[in-house]
């Protein structure tokens, strides 16, 4: 039993718990398949009550004094937790960063697209690193990258918030921006513009299908009346 539960330092630990035969204690702090505590029973009887009620005693706290087992159906306790794991990856939103670099003299139009793309990143749920890149002498009027920052902050001020203050990094002045929603959030809000944009088309094109299927109706009706009256013999009167 020592060499099973001793693990040499840096070893891997198993995560699996201890079921049934497994449990090699003497006595353990019962708890029923409901919650219930029933409390410190002999392992012997533990095993034969789980065996009785067609379950399996499984040891939910191994560090206890004495150690804590519950009455449970340890396959489907198993597969629930790897729905839930599943469940829980396919929702973790990984916050990335995304960088900007500006030039402390920008002119207005490039100002106007890198603020376009800082926009795009903050409504996606991002971060943005905005850096200030000086050369030569620009690198003596800190002020300018300063002010610009500012302005840029302002400006997206309604999608993000100021989460690192300018900080002068060399010959770069550094911001970053923090999202004000989330990016599950984020993500939710770009999945449903996009289903209504995509209801709001199908909308459309059946709007637009019924229009040409009562045309071409129309047209051939015409024709028919055409092909009719075509066909009549002039000299028999009606």
């Amino acid at each position: 039993m020592g060499s099973a539960c001793h693990r040499a330092p840096g070893g891997h630990i198993s995560t699996e718990l201890r079921i049934n035969d497994r449990i090699r204690v003497s006595e353990v702090r019962l708890v029923g398949p409901n919650g219930e505590t029933v409390g410190i029973v002999p392992t012997a009887d533990a095993l034969r009550l789980a065996q009785e009620a067609d379950l399996d005693l499984v040891e939910v706290a191994p560090t206890a004094r004495p150690p804590v087992c519950k009455l449970m159906d340890y396959g489907k306790f198993k597969y629930e937790n790897a729905q839930k794991a599943r469940e829980a990856r396919r929702n973790q939103t990984n916050v990335i960063i995304k960088e900007m670099k500006l030039r402390p003299k920008i002119d207005a139009h490039d100002y106007e697209t890198k603020k376009g793309h800082v926009v795009r990143f903050l409504k996606a749920g991002d971060k943005v690193k905005i850096t200030i890149m000086f050369r030569g002498r620009e690198q003596h009027r800190p002020e300018l990258g300063f002010r610009l920052l500012q302005r840029l902050a302002e400006d997206v001020t309604d999608l993000g918030f100021v989460e690192s203050s300018p900080k002068q990094d060399g010959r770069n002045m550094i911001m970053v921006l923090g999202p004000h929603k989330k990016k599950a959030e984020a993500k939710a809000e770009i999945k449903a513009a996009k289903n209504q944009a995509a209801a709001e088309k199908a909308a459309v094109d059946a709007e637009e299908k019924a229009e040409r299927t009562a045309a071409n109706a129309g047209r051939s009706g015409v024709a028919k009346e055409r092909g009719r009256s075509e066909n009549l013999d002039p000299e028999i009167e009606a």
